[in-house]
C-alpha cells in the first residue's frame, strides 16, 4: 500500500518536469522569435510572442525587457485613449520586474529617469501635474545620482522647478540648489567623456587607426559631450533672470550667518555671483574670502585673485591664481579648465605668450577641449597688425588663426558651429588670391614673428 503513493508521486514530479521543460522550449521558441522580428523593427508582429514569454517566464533573458521596451514604445507611439494609457503603464511595469529579474543591470537612477520621464512626456494623457512630476524626478536624483545622467531627464527635472518656482511653490533657495546639482551633476559627466575621448583623441594624433569599437566609442563621447553642454546651456537660460544680482544678494545677505562655515554653500554663492557679474557688490568679497578660509581650493585661490586684481593688487591676485593652479595637479580635467582661465586672464591682460603656454596646458591636460584653440586664434587674429613686416605678412596671420581655430572642432563637435563662423572671418581677412599672385609667396613658408614664433604656409593658386 505504501509503495502506491510514492509511485503516483514520481509520476506527478515526472509529469510536473515534462510540463516546465514544454514549457522553457515554448518560451525559448517565442524569445527567438520576437526577438528576430525586433532586429527587423516588426514591433507588431513581435508583441504576441513576446507577451508569452514576458508572462511565462520573466526570468529567461534579458532580451524580454530591451526587446520590450522598443516594442512598447512602439505601441505608446502609435496607440490613443485608454490604450494607450495601458501601454505605458505596462511599460512601467517592464522596468520595475526588469530590476526584480536583473537587479544588477537595471541601474536605478537611470531607470527609475526614464520611468519619471515617461509621465512627463505623457503627462496629459494620465493626468499628472508638476508637483507629482518633480518629485518623481526628485527622489530618482537623489535616491541614485551616479546613474541618473540622461541629458533629457535632467534638463526636464530642472525645468519643472522653474515652473514650480513661478508657480510660488519652490523657493529661491530650492531654486538655485536645483540648479547647481544639475549642473554639477553636468559637469561630472562632461569630465566623465572627456576622460574617454581623451585617450582615442591621442591616439588619432599619433597617426593610429581606430577599431570598430573605438570608432562607435569615438561617436558616442562626441554625442554626449555635444548634449550635456546643449542642456548646461539650455538650463543658464531657464534660469534666466531669476537668478539676477536683485535676487542673490539679498538671499545670501539673509543667509550668510547661517551657512558661513558650509564651505559647499560658499562655493555655490560665489560662483553664481561672479557667473551673474554680481561682483561689484560687497557681499562677493565677503562670500570670496569665507569660501577662501573656510574650503581653500583653486576656485577659492582664483575668485580671491580677482578681487586683489581688482583693488589694484595685480602682482599679489596672480600669485594667488598661482597657487590654486598648482594645487589641482592630481586632477589633470579640473587642472585643465584653471589653465583655460590663467590663459584667459593673460589673454585680457595683454600677455599672449604667457597665456598661450597656459592654453597649451589646457590642452596637453584635456585634449578633447577645443576651447583653448580658438582663444589661441583669436590672439593671433588680434595680433595680426603687430606682427609682420609688411601688410601682405600682418594678413597672413589670418591664415595661423583659422589653421588654429579648425583645430577646435576636430577635437570638440560641440564648438563645430562656432568654428566655422570664426574661420569663415579669419579667411576673409587674409591675402586674397590675387595677393598672393602678385606677392610671388604661393606655396612658400612665412616665418611670423613676435610674440608668435609661428610659420605658415602661403596656399598654392
Amino acid at each position: 500500500m505504501t509503495k502506491k503513493p510514492i509511485l503516483f508521486c514520481a509520476i506527478l514530479l515526472l509529469g510536473i518536469g515534462i510540463i516546465n521543460a514544454q514549457k522553457q522550449l515554448e518560451c525559448k521558441t517565442k524569445l527567438s522569435l520576437f526577438h528576430d522580428s525586433v532586429k527587423g523593427k516588426k514591433y507588431d508582429a513581435a508583441y504576441e510572442s513576446w507577451l508569452h514569454v514576458r508572462n511565462n517566464c520573466p526570468d529567461l533573458s534579458l532580451a524580454i525587457y530591451a526587446d520590450g521596451e522598443k516594442i512598447l514604445k512602439h505601441k505608446i507611439e502609435n496607440a490613443n485613449g485608454e490604450v494607450k494609457v495601458s501601454f505605458i503603464e505596462a511599460l512601467r511595469d517592464l522596468w520595475k520586474d526588469r530590476s526584480q529579474y536583473y537587479n544588477s543591470r537595471t541601474p536605478k537612477g537611470e531607470y527609475e529617469a526614464k520611468a519619471c520621464q515617461l509621465l512627463y512626456d505623457y503627462k496629459n494623457e494620465l493626468g499628472k501635474n508638476n508637483e507629482e512630476l518633480y518629485d518623481c524626478f526628485n527622489q530618482a536624483f537623489n535616491g541614485d545620482k551616479q546613474t541618473f545622467k540622461h541629458p533629457k531627464s535632467l534638463y526636464t527635472y530642472f525645468s519643472l522647478m522653474v515652473d514650480l518656482f513661478d508657480e510660488d511653490r519652490k523657493s529661491s533657495a530650492e531654486l538655485f540648489n536645483t540648479y547647481d546639482d544639475v549642473s554639477e551633476k553636468i559637469q561630472v559627466e562632461i569630465q566623465n567623456y572627456s576622460e574617454k575621448q581623451n585617450g582615442l583623441i591621442l591616439k588619432l594624433e599619433n597617426g593610429k587607426a581606430f577599431t570598430n569599437k573605438e570608432k562607435n566609442s569615438k561617436k558616442v563621447c562626441e554625442s554626449y559631450l555635444k548634449n550635456y553642454t546643449l542642456i548646461q546651456k539650455n538650463i543658464d537660460t531657464k534660469l534666466g533672470i531669476r537668478a539676477n544680482c536683485e535676487n542673490l544678494v539679498p538671499l545670501y545677505t539673509k543667509d550668510f550667518e547661517v551657512y558661513k562655515n558650509d564651505g559647499i554653500w560658499l562655493k555655490r554663492a560665489v560662483n553664481r555671483m561672479h557667473h551673474k557679474d554680481c561682483t561689484d557688490d560687497p557681499l562677493y568679497e565677503k562670500l570670496a574670502k569665507q569660501y577662501d578660509e573656510v574650503l581653500p581650493s583653486a576656485d577659492s585661490k582664483f575668485f580671491v585673485a580677482g578681487i586683489l586684481i581688482k583693488n589694484g593688487k595685480t602682482e599679489e591676485g596672480y600669485d594667488y591664481m598661482l597657487a590654486g593652479y598648482k594645487l589641482l595637479e592630481d586632477n589633470p580635467f579640473k587642472k585643465s579648465k584653471m589653465a583655460i582661465r590663467m590663459g584667459v586672464f593673460m589673454k585680457n591682460k595683454k600677455q599672449y605668450s604667457k597665456a598661450r603656454s597656459f592654453l597649451l596646458d589646457a590642452l596637453k591636460l584635456n585634449p578633447s577641449n577645443g576651447k583653448p584653440h580658438l582663444i589661441i586664434a583669436q590672439m593671433y587674429a588680434s595680433s595680426a597688425k603687430n606682427c609682420g613686416k609688411d601688410n601682405f605678412h600682418k594678413r597672413a596671420v589670418f591664415w595661423l588663426a583659422a589653421k588654429e581655430a579648425k583645430k577646435a572642432s576636430r577635437v570638440d563637435p560641440t564648438l563645430e558651429k562656432l568654428v566655422k563662423q570664426t574661420v569663415d572671418n579669419y579667411e576673409a581677412k587674409a591675402p586674397s588670391k590675387e595677393d598672393i599672385f602678385l606677392s610671388g609667396l604661393a606655396g612658400k613658408t612665412l616665418k611670423i614673428g613676435c610674440w608668435i614664433n609661428r610659420s605658415i604656409v602661403v596656399p598654392e593658386l
